[in-house]
């Protein structure tokens, strides 16, 4: 056993005990250090997480919940601070926390105002101190009492329409009988008025206008709870209006940097289309219809703040801009009329960029450079074009003698166009402008020269996507996706030794021309919205994904319906090039769960199966599945674990299947400054639906799959930069497939650094 690892993990233990034991070094004599805080609710209906939100005085910060580490960090410096050491040490780690009596009078008041607004009216919280040495540890008692009951609800609306609308959106509403006297529901009961009547024509409404009045009965507990309309001026009954869009109007070279009044936006030319004007400075850099496309407010409609909010969603798609405002004002002449004006403001329109990077492929090191050209309005209706060049290069291991070169290089070119529309023939007008996709087309070209072949990849593409309900879901259809794959030259002595032999089919069916030609979907939906995923401020999120996809399917249709010969290899053949067959499904779903404000529990669990058919026997490569690596079991080093209980044979094609199971649980902590930290434990594993003699021990069964998942385990470190996310993570592995019994199969209890270590470095969160 390498004994490296535990030496480093009783050294950094007995680093940190020794910490612990001057965790008071700094704090001043008759004060006490906040050690601890608990909330002990004495009742089941109300959550000690969310009364954490009104503590005003917290403990120091610990790691995984466990330890202080920025602590101890801070007290490892000497008193002298005009020493670089001690001033860099204190940087690092946090001061002591000195338990203040003035905060934790105002946490005991805020609290009970909380659980008082949650219906306990007699609702008490006192705090109970506990002194250790120079420790003080808080515990916040909280005593509700009974809860007032809501038993009768009634509406005083003088407005006729407006208590129409509220019937007509009562089956949505927040309040019923029975339920606690809850002051945070009966505002969001206001609130929810308030957003419906909004979109009905009531520009100036808020939810002050509506009040409740409460009842009670002395010791019964029991309310009569009352809603009341007030006017908007005293002694009217019912003054408020509904509001027309009389006009909207296009701004299309808005400065927010220069102009904050509309008076002061210069103008030097106008158009009108379909009505609605359009003005611009110099010359009009969006046409007319792209603009009107995108519009959501109607004129000679009601007032609608959905139409509003779907009008910023849709421009906020066109990339030729760079910032949409909508600003609306009441007519002069017309009381209940508004005029709209969409001011936009442009984005630079064409732009490059260059990007240098590093490889290491199992140990083979090498460098790639790319550049890319984009437009992000081409035609004048912000459709983006992209064109990307790349070249690598990577110096091989020694490979066997006979070979030409030893060196791996890399051409690519690819070129993609976005239509910010739902182009496709046969569909009304209405229809697309309602769908709001995206129309992306594609081209890519890629050439590989390695020393025992060269392969070439050329694909086209033709895919719609969009988004629903703020970005929460995204669809994306692949309508037809054709990829080609060229082998030009093998090197004759690779062929002979690997390729010609019988046994490995997988190996030789990857090595030959072929056609893909796909169609596919997938789902995607964050609960979290726009906001990022894995990130412990947004709180409780999930994710589903779900992919489909088929090949090959139109293809031998037509070759059934044609009679097509068929190649000695028993395929149908386009142009003498067999096509792949297969059909493909992919789910996948994580769960972030908030445990405080530095801590929080991540799952994730994902599963997938690809099953080749009728013109083929295998999947091709790129479709099929493989684990290990960085968003895998990390245990393992990419590619390198399964099909089941196959030990690899030093080919990476071998290391594949058609049917993955991925689970993983991660414990996530912020460190300090931007550093986050995590445990992890992963398990998983691929198969392959049929026996091949190349992967022995790789077929899938039901009564052993369950026995050849592998585990792992191990730590994290990520520098999170708000925009991307560095990761490093190092695991171990825990249950190793490839033993059926023995120390070799359960590394957990017998670890051995060296054999059973793998380093990952990625970019993003793995799930």
């Amino acid at each position: 056993m390498n004994k490296g690892p535990t030496y480093l993990f009783c050294l950094l233990l007995t680093g940190l005990l020794l910490a612990s034991c001057s965790a008071t070094k700094y704090v001043p004599s008759g004060q006490y250090l906040l050690d601890d805080v608990h909330i002990r609710p004495d009742n089941k209906d109300v959550k000690a997480s969310d009364l954490s939100l009104y503590v005003r005085q917290n403990p120091n910060a610990k790691w995984f919940s466990l330890i202080k580490t920025q602590l101890y960090v801070y007290n490892w410096s000497g008193r002298d601070s005009t020493r670089w050491i001690n001033r860099t040490l204190r940087r690092m780690g946090d001061p002591p926390v000195i338990y203040s009596e003035e905060e934790t009078r105002r946490t005991c008041e805020e609290m009970t105002k909380a659980v008082r607004n949650m219906g306990f009216m007699g609702a008490q919280v006192e705090a109970d101190l506990r002194k250790r040495k120079k420790k003080m540890d808080v515990t916040y008692r909280v005593t509700t009492g009974r809860p007032y009951v809501v038993q009768r609800i009634r509406y005083d609306i003088g407005d006729s329409l407006i208590a129409s609308y509220m019937a007509r959106d009562s089956a949505d509403t927040y309040l019923h009988e029975g339920m606690y006297f809850d002051v945070n529901r009966l505002d969001a009961e206001r609130q929810r008025i308030t957003d419906n009547l909004l979109c009905h024509g009531y520009y100036r409404f808020n939810k002050d206008f509506l009040t409740y009045t409460a009842d009670t009965v002395r010791n019964t507990y029991k309310v009569d709870l009352t809603m009341h309309l007030n006017a908007t001026t005293p002694g009217a009954r019912s003054a408020h209006k509904q509001y027309t869009v009389d006009s909207v109007s296009f701004i299309t070279d808005f400065n927010v940097m220069q102009s904050s009044a509309l008076e002061g936006i210069r103008i030097n030319d106008s158009i009108h289309y379909k009505g609605f004007p359009v003005y611009y400075k110099d010359k009009l850099y969006l046409h007319p219809q792209t603009l009107v496309n995108n519009l959501r407010i109607h004129p000679g409609h009601l007032y609608n703040e959905r139409d509003v909010q779907n009008t910023y969603s849709n421009f906020g798609r066109l990339q030729a801009l760079k910032y949409t405002n909508i600003r609306i004002f009441p007519s002069d002449t017309d009381s209940t009329s508004l005029h709209a004006y969409v001011m936009l403001t442009k984005n630079k329109p064409q732009s490059v960029s260059f990007e240098l990077e590093g490889t290491n492929s199992a140990g083979d090191l090498g460098a790639a450079a790319s550049v890319s050209f984009q437009h992000r309005n081409l035609f004048k209706g912000s459709e983006s074009f992209m064109v990307r060049l790349r070249g690598a290069y990577e110096a091989i291991s020694p490979l066997n003698s006979g070979y030409n070169h030893a060196n791996y290089t890399e051409l690519g070119a690819e070129a993609t166009i976005n239509f910010p529309r739902f182009l496709f023939p046969f569909l009304s007008a209405e229809y697309k402008r309602r769908i709001r996709a995206t129309t992306e087309f594609g081209l890519q070209y890629n050439h590989q020269m390695r020393p025992e072949f060269t392969r070439i990849v050329a694909a086209g593409s033709w895919s719609y996507h969009w988004g629903l309900q703020r970005q929460r879901v995204q669809h994306r259809i692949d309508l037809l996706d054709i990829n080609y794959l060229y082998m030009p030259w093998i090197d004759p002595s690779f062929r002979e030794t690997f390729l010609d032999e019988e046994q490995n089919y997988i190996l030789k069916y990857n090595y030959e021309d072929r056609f893909i030609v796909r169609t596919g979907y997938s789902y995607t939906y964050n609960s979290a919205g726009q906001a990022l995923m894995n990130n412990t401020g947004i709180g409780d999120s999930y994710t589903i994904r779900v992919n489909v996809e088929s090949a090959g399917n139109v293809l031998y249709g037509l070759a059934k319906l044609t009679g097509m010969h068929k190649n000695d290899e028993g395929e149908y053949t386009l142009l003498n090039i067999p096509f792949a067959q297969y059909v493909k499904g992919d789910f996948d779903f994580a769960k972030n769960i908030v445990i405080d404000n530095r801590n929080s529990l991540a799952f994730h669990i994902g599963a997938g199966i690809a099953i080749p058919y009728g013109n083929a026997s295998v999947v091709p490569f790129e479709k099929r599945y493989f684990s290990g690596g960085a968003n895998s079991v990390r245990g393992w080093s990419v590619r390198e674990l399964g099909p089941g209980a196959f030990p690899g044979d030093g080919n990476f094609l071998n290391q594949s299947g058609d049917i993955k199971l991925d689970a993983s649980v991660e414990y996530r902590t912020r460190l300090f400054w931007k550093f986050r930290g995590a445990v992890f434990v992963d398990a998983g594993n691929i198969w392959t639906l049929r026996d091949y003699e190349s992967q022995p021990g790789g077929l899938f069964k039901f009564n052993t799959f369950y026995k050849q998942i592998a585990v792992a385990y191990g730590l994290g470190l990520r520098l999170d930069l708000d925009f991307f996310v560095l990761r490093f993570d190092g695991g171990m592995k825990a249950i190793n497939p490839v033993y059926e019994s023995g120390r070799e199969r359960y590394p957990l209890i017998h670890p051995k650094f060296r054999r059973d270590f793998a380093f990952h470095f990625a970019v993003g969160y793995p799930f």
